[in-house]
């Protein structure tokens, strides 16, 4: 049984926050591959001002060069809001004797009883919380999150790899303060957002004139 990645977000742009996420997480729990899932219609946020397929090709550029990291398109292929369970069933069906394993920040758990199906998601993955900076706090979560949380979580990462589905991992990952809102402000300052992103998505930007007024 393999443990995927999944990971999901717009990516607007991608940048290092995202890729050491990734790499770190691959290495703790033992992935064989992460894939990165840009969303066309993120439910709980507006959808992004640049278009889908610029977005999945700043993804293609910033991972190319890591064997582990692969671009999956099938939100951006779908119709409707990007939500998560759908993903899961979808590759669920693709890997069914693997163990997919949904990577999310602290801030996207923090409202997790607002996702779609919430309830559903650890019937088809489990779930690595990762900690980010300004990311929210696991201290305030509603009642039914709260209960949802201890009722699955696991201190032991072993135990993801003697099950398919079902477990909650917690990991503190390294801190970068990084993020696409504030890439993109630089840009619309005319400012350089080198060192926060790869170089070559940086240069796609200037490329096709994103994230400016």
């Amino acid at each position: 049984m393999q443990r995927i990645g999944v990971f999901g977000g717009t990516f607007n742009p991608i940048h290092y926050g995202h890729l050491r996420i990734a790499q770190e997480v691959a290495e703790a729990f033992a992935l064989s591959q992460v894939k990165f899932l840009p969303a066309a219609k993120p439910p709980l946020k507006a959808e992004p001002d640049v278009a889908a397929k610029h977005r999945a090709e700043m993804v293609q550029l910033a991972i190319a060069a890591n064997p582990l990291f692969h671009l999956d398109t099938r939100e951006l292929e779908r119709i409707g809001p990007s939500y998560t369970i759908d993903t899961l069933i979808s590759l669920h069906a693709e890997h069914p004797q693997d163990a997919l394993c949904l990577i999310v920040g602290t801030d996207a758990f923090a409202r997790f009883d607002q996702w779609h199906r919430w309830q559903s998601v650890l019937e088809y993955c489990h779930l690595i919380v990762v900690s980010r900076p300004h990311g929210g706090s696991l201290i305030n979560l509603s009642d039914p999150l709260r209960q949802w949380l201890q009722q699955h979580q696991t201190h032991n990462i072993t135990q993801l790899s003697q099950q398919s589905h079902g477990l909650i991992a917690i990991h503190d990952v390294t801190a970068l303060d990084i993020s696409s809102s504030q890439i993109r402000g630089l840009i619309r300052t005319q400012k350089n957002p080198a060192y926060l992103c790869p170089q070559a998505v940086i240069g796609y930007i200037q490329q096709h004139g994103l994230y400016r007024d």
